[in-house]
């Protein structure tokens, strides 16, 4: 194993920048984890890819794999076995249908065999997968290892896996951090936010413009234009669901959904529509009075997140953590803010928010088990702050000054989830978040940049300091804070 630190790995990350799409920004993927769900199983994805190109895959009798970290310490908590049985069956997080999500980790534990991608039956049973709870990989804490071994119980293949945040995956030995981003050079290159405001001024093309040609550059128009749109779909879907399933939350706690009956109370109990669209049409006959707006906010990101606990499909933004908070922030400016249709507006908000989600991942990051909540919910807060700005008209330099006011008042945060169950703080922080975003969109608004004292890339480099300075027990491990201070003890899961 290389002796690299965590600090090594990011600083190696960061040295290497290559422009990040949208579409490895924001990821569709179930719930409840982008870096203790999603990232083992596109890390299994990857094991099963190795396999096939060594042609090992139907001499596979056993698999093993080695949790590690904050990986073993919350794993169970955030459905990481689970991911391990779906990744390793074969099936895709994106187009998985949601019944086969507990279905099959079901069937798996009752016959102790699990089909491996699909076509190969092997043995596997609870002690396949074991949590190292004491042992911290030492180039990052999201570590796991996965073995294959043939009916004689020789070794095949052995190989290693990060799961760094926001469902990217690092692979022992191999540098990139993403299934999709590209090292090819777009239109428009930049490292930092002092760079993109330059760049902007200098090019007289709008920031929107920019982005959308850089994706275009990687994909064909039509691909970035359907998936953009899947995204806001996909996000709208989650709301939908979440605001009209009632009951409790898996994983022991008991935790009551709530969004449910928050939002019957905002629709007063008249649910007189047929479906979704329909739904989206009586949100824009709502009132726009500053309560009934804020229990709104607060219902569009519970619903999300109560979906995400209950390992539904969710868009990464950029963590399952903090899912909820964009989609929130979304809802206000397309149903409340900008009523009438807007063309282009989902694609400005989504681009605008995925750079400045790609800021944080290369100049700090957006892991949870690196950085605590300041990571996750901040990042997400000060994506939304800058998306929302730009969408309401606001220069490059007061999108950059609402994401750094939306960070400011995040620095610092801990994750310290109970249980280990994205769930208790982490639902109602994604609401915090929005607020949060919304009022630092419309502190950016009525402000002068040039007045500002702190710089978005500084607030950055103050997180990714904050995060180094931060105990390890406040990352992810449910070793510290409300984890610790809680009196009911949670049941195994």
């Amino acid at each position: 194993m290389d002796n690299k630190s965590v600090l090594t790995l990011q600083q190696e990350l960061n040295s290497a920048m290559v422009f990040t799409s949208v579409f490895d920004m924001l990821k569709i993927g179930i719930g409840p984890s982008s870096s203790h769900t999603l990232g083992p199983w596109r890390a299994c994805e990857q094991f099963i890819q190795s396999l096939l190109e060594k042609q090992l895959l139907q001499h596979v009798s056993v698999v093993h794999i080695d949790l590690y970290g904050s990986l073993a310490l919350t794993g169970q908590g955030h459905g990481t076995d689970i991911a391990i049985m779906l990744g390793l069956s074969g099936y895709d997080p994106e187009t998985i249908p949601i019944h086969l999500v507990t279905e099959i980790p079901k069937k798996v534990q009752e016959s102790g065999k699990l089909l491996l991608n699909q076509e190969t039956d092997i043995q596997f049973s609870n002690s396949s997968i074991l949590f190292n709870s004491n042992q911290t990989l030492k180039f990052h804490p999201n570590g796991m290892t996965l073995s294959a071994y043939d009916k004689s119980n020789t070794l095949l293949i052995e190989e290693t896996y990060f799961s760094v945040g926001g469902g990217f995956v690092v692979k022992e030995g191999v540098a990139s951090t993403s299934e999709n981003s590209s090292d090819q050079e777009v239109p428009y290159m930049f490292s930092c936010g002092a760079d993109l405001i330059e760049l902007v001024q200098g090019a007289e093309v709008s920031l929107g413009s920019m982005l959308l040609d850089n994706e275009y550059s990687l994909r064909e128009k039509w691909e970035v234009d359907d998936k953009l749109t899947q995204l806001i779909t996909t996000m709208e879907n989650c709301i939908y669901s979440g605001c009209h399933t009632s009951g409790i939350l898996p994983g022991g706690l008991d935790v009551k959904r709530r969004a449910p009956e928050l939002h019957q109370k905002l629709i007063h109990g008249k649910a007189d529509y047929k479906d979704i669209e329909e739904w989206k049409t009586r949100l824009q006959t709502q009132s726009n009075s500053f309560d009934v707006v804020l229990n709104w906010i607060s219902c569009f990101a519970i619903a999300v997140n109560e979906e995400n606990a209950a390992y539904g499909r969710v868009v990464t933004a950029p963590t399952n953590g903090a899912a909820g908070v964009i989609p929130a922030v979304w809802m206000y400016l397309r149903y409340f803010k900008k009523r009438e249709e807007t063309i282009g507006l989902h694609n400005d908000f989504l681009l605008v928010a995925s750079l400045i989600g790609s800021l944080f991942k290369e100049g700090a990051t957006i892991s949870a088990a690196m950085g605590g909540c300041q990571a996750e919910i901040g990042v997400s807060s000060s994506m939304a702050a800058g998306a929302l700005t730009y969408c309401l008209g606001g220069t490059v330099a007061q999108v950059f000054m609402a994401a750094e006011i939306a960070m400011e008042h995040h620095l610092g945060l801990t994750c310290d989830p109970i249980g280990g169950l994205v769930q208790i703080p982490c639902i109602e922080r994604n609401t915090m978040g929005a607020i949060k975003a919304i009022m630092a969109g419309n502190l950016a608004m009525v402000s002068d940049p040039k007045d500002a004292k702190v710089s978005l890339d500084a607030v950055i480099k103050t997180m990714w300091s904050t995060a180094k300075d931060m105990n390890s027990k406040y990352k992810e491990t449910s070793l510290g804070g409300l984890a610790t201070n809680f009196s009911v003890i949670v049941p195994e899961c």
